[in-house]
């Protein structure tokens, strides 16, 4: 049986098969990138994960040279997240998760290049856990990413836990006691033009979440379109818009904006950071709408060297950048920081930070 062990502690950990798909709230089996977990202590666990090569959402990305989408990751984290929620922590299976935050970093995206084998992670996950009457409420997770043994990133999750009575209270609260709206009766939208796929970096028209795109100064903006339908965004039937298809749309709309305002083109730039803070529900009966403000492309700075055998070179801002290539500014990939309001019914629901890397590749 494959194995590998998670540093520094001595834990095996299996990707022989995927966990229990109800562990992580999953109901197709093709969306499920888990394989095991391990306590270490009392605040700390690992778990294992297995990225496909191909996939008909993850994989459906323009970057040349191809590398795993981040958003697969972060995926695979919301999902050790809930998994050491029930398997470590007991909490209750029918109990609901509330998505407060999520962040991922990658600061070594050259150990992400698709290759001629899947990529085995494993995860070191830290808690912060919230206790009331010795129930536990919530639970902040600081996740270290390895690939064999090479630290290539990090992220951090917040969850809130509500029984299902406590859960629809709050929902009908929120909704002033309107009745929930599920997407297993798709809702109506305004209608709109879909984005074409190549300006968000995406192949398949049915992966773009974005229509009616527009070109600001300094920025764009665009209209959610709802997916219900998407098998992969809407796994199984919601009462509200899910934090991953926020947070898609947020980095589709920076494509766009990078392209059309900065001349940054999906094929050679990767999202090396995002980190999203929901204040609200994304409501199915209303439109949401997204505004991102796109930074201008800078240099990344410093000495450097190249990366990976295939020539592959990235070059991230911020501290530990990765570094770039040689002796070259003018050949150093750029960067582009990028915020994002996401906005339903004239307030906020979700603010969420992005950073794309230029590619150099030969």
């Amino acid at each position: 049986m494959a194995q590998t062990k998670i540093s520094p502690q001595a834990i095996d950990l299996e990707f022989a098969r995927t966990i229990d798909r109800t562990l992580v709230h999953r109901e197709s089996l093709a969306e499920v990138f888990l394989t095991d977990s391990r306590q270490v202590d009392e605040d700390t666990y690992a778990v294992a994960a297995f990225l496909p090569r191909s996939h008909a959402y993850y994989g459906d990305h323009l970057l040349t040279p191809a590398a795993y989408d981040p958003m697969l990751l972060l995926e695979a984290c919301r999902q050790g997240a809930i998994l050491g929620a029930h398997r470590h922590y007991d909490v209750p299976l029918d109990h609901k998760f509330i998505l407060t935050h999520m962040r991922i970093r990658i600061d070594r995206p050259e150990l992400l290049t698709v290759g001629a084998k899947p990529r085995r992670v494993t995860m070191t996950v830290t808690t912060s856990r919230r206790v009331r009457d010795d129930r536990i409420t919530g639970i902040d997770y600081a996740m270290r990413l390895e690939i064999a043994g090479f630290e290539f990133g990090s992220a951090a999750i917040g969850m809130r836990f509500k029984s299902p009575e406590g859960y629809m209270a709050l929902r009908l609260r929120n909704r002033d006691g309107a009745l929930l709206r599920s997407t297993s009766v798709p809702p109506e939208q305004s209608p709109g033009a879909p984005v074409a796929p190549h300006l968000v970096g995406r192949m398949l028209p049915d992966n773009v979440v974005l229509c009616d795109a527009k070109a600001e100064r300094s920025g764009a903006s665009a209209v959610l379109r709802l997916a219900a339908n998407h098998p992969s965004l809407f796994d199984h039937p919601q009462d509200h818009i899910p934090g991953m298809v926020l947070a898609e749309a947020a980095r589709q709309v920076v494509h766009y904006g990078a392209l059309e305002v900065r001349g940054v083109s999906a094929v050679k730039s990767y999202l090396t950071e995002l980190s999203a803070t929901f204040s609200a529900f994304g409501e199915l009966e209303r439109d949401i709408t997204l505004h991102a403000s796109i930074g201008a492309p800078e240099a990344a700075s410093g000495p450097g060297s190249p990366l990976a055998e295939d020539g592959i070179t990235y070059t991230a801002a911020g501290p530990g950048e990765i570094e770039g290539l040689p002796g070259d500014p003018a050949a150093a990939p750029l960067t582009v920081v990028a915020d994002v309001d996401v906005r339903q019914n004239d307030r906020s629901i979700c603010a969420v930070g992005c950073v794309l890397t230029g590619v150099h590749g030969r």
